[in-house]
């Protein structure tokens, strides 16, 4: 088993959107809402306002939401340590969507040591078919955390969009990756980081063989409980990026994807992230996704200062 650390939320907010400014983010701006399974997340979330949202002025327009799916890097059963991660991560968080002019989400779901085969962190094929209450659907968690906050913030004269931003690195890549195939209506745009080797594809087969989530679609409606739609998929704006060196590869762990799937992934699209990535660009192209595809010269497993200002190009242009 492989730990995908993303340092990339760090590395975002501190470089990518340049905060010479030193857009600080004041502590009590920062709220967490508690776990409440009646309303459909079982676990809590953390959740940011930049107090600029809050003048007169733009409380009469329609904002959004910028969600950053957590993704603590290690596995561990005390949801303590996934709570602690997160916290420290929202002053920087905070600072981004400052930046954006966005509000800030983020869940607090765990990454269990004890199973640790259900990557949850990444949406993997266990994380949606696992009968374990406690593990079960984190994207449908997600949405409902989405819409709690909105509720949250509606009672401030706030109104937010029920489309959301999406941004991840790594793990938290894969994980908005799978989340935008599997709710593409509350979407507004997602940049996806080095997606753990294989961005999902947006066919059911290749080459004669099918391709089952997450390597395809092939069986999403056995998997998810809703069929694909592809329609909805296309519109939504995706801009997928990695380093032409980038050698960190989920596929060949066992709690990323099962044996048969790596083997099928070697066979159809190459034994890297690096040798996969002209197919992929291209299936997202026949199936004609809204999506850019950008790799980025001499670059390993992480985000450089050219890549932090592309995610801020793209995700500006969607957070209006």
């Amino acid at each position: 088993m492989k730990n995908i650390i993303s340092g990339f939320l760090l590395i975002l907010s501190a470089a990518v959107f340049c905060l010479a400014q030193n857009q600080a983010v004041d502590p009590k701006d920062i709220i967490k809402i508690e776990a409440n399974a009646v309303k459909g997340f079982a676990y809590p979330y953390y959740l940011y306002v930049p107090p600029a949202l809050r003048t007169a002025q733009l409380q009469t327009k329609t904002q959004t939401i910028l969600v950053i799916p957590n993704n603590t890097g290690k596995v561990n059963d005390a949801l303590e340590f996934h709570d602690a991660d997160v916290k420290k991560r929202m002053a920087n968080n905070g600072q981004i969507g400052a930046l954006l002019k966005t509000a800030v989400l983020m869940p607090v779901f765990p990454r269990p040591a004890t199973d640790w085969r259900i990557y949850t962190h990444a949406l993997d094929r266990d994380a949606l078919l696992t009968a374990k209450k406690e593990f079960a659907r984190f994207d449908r968690q997600l949405v409902a955390m989405i819409d709690d906050a909105r509720r949250i913030l509606k009672k401030d004269k706030l109104k937010f969009d029920k489309k959301v931003l999406l941004t991840g690195f790594s793990a938290s890549g894969m994980f908005a990756n799978r989340f935008a195939f599997l709710h593409p209506d509350r979407v507004k745009a997602a940049a996806i980081g080095s997606p753990g080797g294989w961005a999902i594809a947006p066919v059911a087969a290749f080459k004669e063989k099918t391709l089952r989530y997450p390597i395809g679609i092939y069986d999403f409606k056995i998997v998810t409980g809703e069929k694909f739609d592809l329609k909805k998929a296309q519109k939504v704006p995706l801009f997928i990026f990695l380093g032409d060196k980038d050698d960190n590869d989920s596929v060949v762990f066992g709690d990323s994807y099962e044996d048969a799937d790596k083997d099928l992934i070697f066979e159809l699209f190459g034994k890297t992230p690096v040798e996969r990535w002209e197919i992929s660009k291209t299936l997202y192209q026949e199936a004609r996704m809204n999506a850019e595809f950008k790799l980025y010269p001499n670059v390993k497993h992480t985000v450089t200062v050219e890549m932090r200002d592309d995610i801020r190009t793209f995700l500006e242009k969607y957070a209006k």
